[in-house]
Protein backbone atom coordinates (compact mmCIF):
# COMPACT_ATOMS: atom_id res chain seq x y z
CA UNK A 1 0.00 0.00 0.00
CA UNK A 2 1.39 3.40 -1.00
CA UNK A 3 2.11 6.07 1.55
CA UNK A 4 -0.96 8.28 1.14
CA UNK A 5 -3.60 5.53 1.43
CA UNK A 6 -1.85 4.09 4.47
CA UNK A 7 -1.48 7.53 6.08
CA UNK A 8 -5.16 8.43 5.64
CA UNK A 9 -6.28 5.06 7.02
CA UNK A 10 -3.99 5.55 10.03
CA UNK A 11 -5.39 9.05 10.50
CA UNK A 12 -8.92 7.65 10.88
CA UNK A 13 -7.72 4.82 13.08
CA UNK A 14 -6.02 7.23 15.46
CA UNK A 15 -8.85 9.78 15.87
CA UNK A 16 -9.22 10.64 19.54
CA UNK A 17 -12.70 12.06 20.26
CA UNK A 18 -12.87 15.18 22.45
CA UNK A 19 -14.96 15.46 25.60
CA UNK A 20 -18.37 16.87 24.70
CA UNK A 21 -20.97 18.95 26.57
CA UNK A 22 -23.76 17.05 28.29
CA UNK A 23 -26.50 15.85 25.94
CA UNK A 24 -24.28 15.69 22.83
CA UNK A 25 -22.94 12.39 21.55
CA UNK A 26 -20.05 11.70 19.19
CA UNK A 27 -20.62 10.24 15.72
CA UNK A 28 -17.56 8.05 15.20
CA UNK A 29 -18.32 5.33 12.64
CA UNK A 30 -14.64 4.40 12.19
CA UNK A 31 -14.78 2.77 15.63
CA UNK A 32 -16.49 -0.26 14.08
CA UNK A 33 -14.75 -3.02 12.13
CA UNK A 34 -17.36 -2.92 9.36
CA UNK A 35 -16.78 0.78 8.68
CA UNK A 36 -12.99 0.55 8.90
CA UNK A 37 -13.06 -2.28 6.37
CA UNK A 38 -14.88 0.04 3.95
CA UNK A 39 -12.52 2.95 4.77
CA UNK A 40 -9.50 0.76 4.05
CA UNK A 41 -10.99 -0.51 0.79
CA UNK A 42 -11.93 2.99 -0.39
CA UNK A 43 -8.59 4.66 0.31
CA UNK A 44 -6.56 1.73 -1.00
CA UNK A 45 -8.59 1.86 -4.22
CA UNK A 46 -8.40 5.62 -4.84
CA UNK A 47 -5.33 6.85 -2.93
CA UNK A 48 -2.77 4.09 -3.47
CA UNK A 49 -0.11 6.49 -4.73
CA UNK A 50 1.95 9.44 -3.53
CA UNK A 51 0.37 12.21 -5.64
CA UNK A 52 -0.28 15.38 -3.60
CA UNK A 53 -3.92 16.44 -3.60
CA UNK A 54 -5.99 19.42 -2.51
CA UNK A 55 -8.32 19.22 0.47
CA UNK A 56 -12.07 19.85 0.44
CA UNK A 57 -13.58 20.57 3.87
CA UNK A 58 -17.20 19.88 4.71
CA UNK A 59 -18.68 20.73 8.11
CA UNK A 60 -18.80 17.43 10.02
CA UNK A 61 -20.16 13.95 9.18
CA UNK A 62 -23.91 13.33 9.34
CA UNK A 63 -25.75 10.15 10.22
CA UNK A 64 -26.74 9.01 6.72
CA UNK A 65 -23.55 9.82 4.79
CA UNK A 66 -20.11 9.68 6.36
CA UNK A 67 -21.72 8.80 9.69
CA UNK A 68 -22.67 5.47 8.12
CA UNK A 69 -19.88 4.76 5.59
CA UNK A 70 -16.92 6.60 7.13
CA UNK A 71 -16.36 8.32 3.76
CA UNK A 72 -17.19 12.02 3.58
CA UNK A 73 -20.21 12.99 1.42
CA UNK A 74 -20.62 9.33 0.47
CA UNK A 75 -23.80 7.48 1.46
CA UNK A 76 -24.14 3.69 0.98
CA UNK A 77 -25.84 4.10 -2.42
CA UNK A 78 -22.98 6.20 -3.84
CA UNK A 79 -20.37 3.92 -2.29
CA UNK A 80 -21.70 0.98 -4.27
CA UNK A 81 -22.97 2.69 -7.42
CA UNK A 82 -20.11 5.10 -8.15
CA UNK A 83 -17.16 3.75 -6.15
CA UNK A 84 -17.85 0.08 -6.85
CA UNK A 85 -17.38 -0.91 -3.21
CA UNK A 86 -19.59 -3.61 -1.70
CA UNK A 87 -20.71 -3.13 1.88
CA UNK A 88 -23.10 -4.38 4.53
CA UNK A 89 -24.95 -1.08 5.02
CA UNK A 90 -28.59 -0.45 4.20
CA UNK A 91 -28.69 0.98 0.66
CA UNK A 92 -29.76 4.49 1.63
CA UNK A 93 -28.87 7.77 0.00
CA UNK A 94 -28.45 11.33 1.23
CA UNK A 95 -29.08 14.66 -0.52
CA UNK A 96 -25.58 16.06 -0.14
CA UNK A 97 -24.01 12.84 -1.41
CA UNK A 98 -26.30 12.89 -4.45
CA UNK A 99 -25.19 16.39 -5.42
CA UNK A 100 -21.50 15.73 -4.75
CA UNK A 101 -21.48 12.60 -6.90
CA UNK A 102 -23.32 14.35 -9.73
CA UNK A 103 -20.55 16.97 -9.60
CA UNK A 104 -17.86 14.26 -9.47
CA UNK A 105 -19.38 12.56 -12.54
CA UNK A 106 -19.46 15.88 -14.40
CA UNK A 107 -15.79 16.41 -13.48
CA UNK A 108 -14.85 13.12 -15.09
CA UNK A 109 -15.70 10.41 -12.58
CA UNK A 110 -14.41 9.09 -9.29
CA UNK A 111 -10.95 7.99 -10.50
CA UNK A 112 -10.12 11.45 -11.84
CA UNK A 113 -11.69 13.31 -8.96
CA UNK A 114 -10.05 11.36 -6.15
CA UNK A 115 -6.68 11.65 -7.88
CA UNK A 116 -7.00 15.41 -7.39
CA UNK A 117 -8.97 15.83 -4.14
CA UNK A 118 -9.52 14.39 -0.70
CA UNK A 119 -12.85 15.28 0.91
CA UNK A 120 -12.58 15.76 4.65
CA UNK A 121 -14.46 17.90 7.19
CA UNK A 122 -13.55 20.76 9.48
CA UNK A 123 -14.43 18.30 12.24
CA UNK A 124 -13.62 14.73 11.11
CA UNK A 125 -16.16 13.36 13.59
CA UNK A 126 -19.85 14.26 13.78
CA UNK A 127 -22.26 15.02 16.60
CA UNK A 128 -25.75 13.94 17.64
CA UNK A 129 -28.16 15.79 19.92
CA UNK A 130 -31.61 14.42 20.66
CA UNK A 131 -31.12 11.77 18.01
CA UNK A 132 -30.47 14.35 15.25
CA UNK A 133 -27.38 15.67 13.51
CA UNK A 134 -25.87 18.82 15.00
CA UNK A 135 -23.10 20.88 13.43
CA UNK A 136 -20.09 21.83 15.54
CA UNK A 137 -21.06 25.52 15.31
CA UNK A 138 -24.73 25.05 16.26
CA UNK A 139 -23.94 24.95 19.98
CA UNK A 140 -21.56 27.47 21.55
CA UNK A 141 -20.29 25.03 24.19
CA UNK A 142 -19.79 22.30 21.58
CA UNK A 143 -17.80 24.60 19.31
CA UNK A 144 -15.57 25.64 22.20
CA UNK A 145 -15.07 22.02 23.28
CA UNK A 146 -14.08 20.75 19.83
CA UNK A 147 -11.94 23.65 18.57
CA UNK A 148 -8.61 22.17 19.81
CA UNK A 149 -9.62 18.82 18.29
CA UNK A 150 -10.37 20.55 14.97
CA UNK A 151 -7.08 22.46 14.90
CA UNK A 152 -5.07 19.35 15.75
CA UNK A 153 -6.69 17.27 13.02
CA UNK A 154 -6.32 19.91 10.32
CA UNK A 155 -2.62 20.04 11.16
CA UNK A 156 -2.37 16.24 11.10
CA UNK A 157 -3.99 16.05 7.67
CA UNK A 158 -1.77 18.75 6.19
CA UNK A 159 1.24 16.83 7.51
CA UNK A 160 0.22 13.85 5.36
CA UNK A 161 1.40 15.83 2.33
CA UNK A 162 -1.71 17.59 1.03
CA UNK A 163 -1.29 20.81 -0.90
CA UNK A 164 -1.70 24.11 0.91
CA UNK A 165 -1.82 26.70 -1.92
CA UNK A 166 -5.60 26.50 -1.62
CA UNK A 167 -8.35 24.37 -0.14
CA UNK A 168 -12.10 24.30 -0.72
CA UNK A 169 -14.66 24.94 2.01
CA UNK A 170 -18.16 23.53 1.53
CA UNK A 171 -20.66 25.61 3.45
CA UNK A 172 -20.21 29.27 2.67
CA UNK A 173 -21.62 30.83 5.83
CA UNK A 174 -20.91 29.64 9.38
CA UNK A 175 -18.48 26.90 8.38
CA UNK A 176 -16.48 29.32 6.23
CA UNK A 177 -16.48 32.03 8.92
CA UNK A 178 -15.15 29.68 11.61
CA UNK A 179 -12.64 27.96 9.30
CA UNK A 180 -11.36 31.28 7.91
CA UNK A 181 -10.79 32.63 11.43
CA UNK A 182 -8.71 29.55 12.27
CA UNK A 183 -6.81 29.86 9.01
CA UNK A 184 -6.03 33.50 9.68
CA UNK A 185 -4.50 32.48 12.99
CA UNK A 186 -2.74 29.25 12.03
CA UNK A 187 -1.95 29.89 8.33
CA UNK A 188 -2.99 26.41 7.20
CA UNK A 189 -3.71 27.45 3.59
CA UNK A 190 -2.84 30.35 1.32
CA UNK A 191 -6.48 30.60 0.20
CA UNK A 192 -9.84 29.11 1.14
CA UNK A 193 -12.27 28.83 -1.78
CA UNK A 194 -15.93 28.67 -0.63
CA UNK A 195 -18.73 26.64 -2.20
CA UNK A 196 -22.42 26.56 -1.19
CA UNK A 197 -23.44 23.47 0.75
CA UNK A 198 -25.10 20.68 -1.30
CA UNK A 199 -27.92 20.27 1.21
CA UNK A 200 -28.87 23.95 0.78
CA UNK A 201 -28.79 23.52 -3.00
CA UNK A 202 -30.85 20.33 -3.00
CA UNK A 203 -33.44 21.62 -0.51
CA UNK A 204 -33.85 25.23 -1.59
CA UNK A 205 -32.29 25.68 -5.05
CA UNK A 206 -32.94 22.34 -6.76
CA UNK A 207 -34.28 23.98 -9.92
CA UNK A 208 -30.91 25.73 -10.26
CA UNK A 209 -28.90 22.56 -9.56
CA UNK A 210 -27.11 22.58 -12.93
CA UNK A 211 -25.90 26.12 -12.31
CA UNK A 212 -24.41 25.03 -8.98
CA UNK A 213 -22.79 21.96 -10.52
CA UNK A 214 -21.06 24.31 -12.97
CA UNK A 215 -19.89 26.43 -10.03
CA UNK A 216 -18.43 23.29 -8.42
CA UNK A 217 -16.74 22.28 -11.70
CA UNK A 218 -15.13 25.68 -12.13
CA UNK A 219 -13.71 25.37 -8.63
CA UNK A 220 -12.54 21.76 -9.12
CA UNK A 221 -10.82 22.76 -12.35
CA UNK A 222 -9.04 25.81 -11.02
CA UNK A 223 -5.32 25.94 -11.83
CA UNK A 224 -2.98 24.54 -9.19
Amino acid sequence: MAALAKSIINFYRSLDPPSLPKGIEILFPQQTKEVMKVVETFFTKFYNDTKPRHLIFGINPGRFGAGTTGINFTAPKQLKEFCGIDHCFKSQTELSAEFIYESIQAFGGVEKFYKNYFITSVSPLGFIKGGLNINYYDDKDLQQAVTPFIINNIQKQIALGFRTDFCICIGGDKNLKFFSALNNEYKFFNEIVPLPHPRFIMQYRRKQKEKYIQQYLLTFRRPS
